[in-house]
């Protein structure tokens, strides 16, 4: 065995050992958070802060389960969304997130168009990798890039530069959303809208909103998952429009469980205080979860990623993000 090859090997093995320690810390200090007495110290372990460590140890350390964070990133979120839904009141959830159902439809629609015109004709970004990206800012970020790239027939180099176009704008946004909200005086109900609409995948989409508040993560989580139902209209519109019939379209079960988990909550658990007790804990256990949701996909990015992104997509991504967070930012305010 030469010598670089031993050298892999170690960095392997010791980027593993890092990623097992920072993995178990979090999960450490989140379950020591159910001692009253151990809460002011576990206090530091946020969405954001989890996110943030996965994305240093990948820049610093690269990948080291990549296959383990993919999928446990993608199942573990689903599970995290559905436990969310016993801690919230169907009828209170959809009189908070009624005010954001008509912008939805109307912003869905805008932002592929807009998202299409910047990228074919202003930025000459190649078809599909245009279409992904207008697709994911969108509805729902890298659920919906997945559920159209099949459709579409896309390369898996053309599905990687976008999702990691979606990847990075996403992790940004769980960062920069929660201060400008505050730094602009929102209420807990014009944040959740915002950052429903204004931020791509589900998982930040959350994140943010736990970061604001209780009724903010409510309202964001009630209108980012009804958003998400638009995946299944956009793949048939998909296949209409490049003629790609036949393809399998990925429908985000998920969803509907989580409506389920909260028509549970409001007619049975929400009856007697032990119901309400169990409610209390799947929704807490869902939250922790989702705190270490996001060190999973953080840890996903890898640097390949980021360089094959390129410029042109990243500023399509950009570009629409800020047209989508302004125009949402004017609806709120002036509407």
């Amino acid at each position: 065995m030469s010598t670089k090859t031993t050298k892999q090997n170690f960095l392997q093995r010791n980027n593993k050992v890092i990623y097992i320690t920072i993995l178990s810390v979090l999960t450490l200090f989140l379950l020591l958070g159910y001692i009253p007495a151990m809460k002011p110290y576990c206090s530091w372990v946020t969405p954001p802060v989890a996110l943030f460590l996965g994305l240093v140890f990948a820049l610093l350390c690269g990948q080291a389960f990549p296959q383990f964070n993919k999928k446990l990133s993608k199942y573990l979120l689903q599970y995290s969304v559905v436990g969310l839904g016993f801690g919230m009141n169907l009828q209170a959830s959809l009189a908070s997130g009624k005010e954001g159902m008509a912008f939805t439809v109307i912003s869905v629609i805008g932002t592929l168009v807009i998202g299409w015109f910047i990228g074919r004709k202003i930025l000459k970004v190649d078809k599909n990798t245009s279409y992904l990206i207008s697709s994911g800012t969108a509805i729902c970020g890298g659920s919906a890039i997945a559920a159209v790239g099949p459709v579409l027939k896309a390369k898996d180099s053309e599905m990687s530069v976008a999702l990691g176009t979606i990847f990075i704008l996403n992790a940004i946004a769980l960062f920069i959303f929660p201060p400008i909200g505050e730094a602009l005086g929102m209420t807990q109900q014009q944040f959740g809208t915002w950052a429903a609409i204004a931020i791509h995948d589900t998982s930040s989409v959350v994140g943010a909103g736990a970061a604001f508040g209780e009724e903010a993560l409510q309202v964001a989580t009630t209108i980012k998952l009804t958003r998400a139902l638009w995946i299944i209209p956009l793949a048939l519109f998909t296949a209409l429009i490049f003629k790609n019939k036949g393809q399998k379209i990925s429908i985000p079960w998920f969803i509907f469980f989580f409506i389920l988990a909260m028509v549970f909550n409001t007619y049975v658990l929400s009856l007697s205080e032990t119901g309400m007790a169990i409610g209390a804990g799947i929704n807490s256990l869902a939250r922790k979860s989702l705190t270490v949701t996001l060190f999973f996909i953080g840890a996903s990015l890898s640097r390949d990623v980021l360089k094959a992104v390129g410029v042109k997509p990243l500023i399509q991504g950009v570009l629409l993000w800020a047209v989508i967070s302004l125009s949402t930012l004017a609806y709120i305010y002036w509407v």
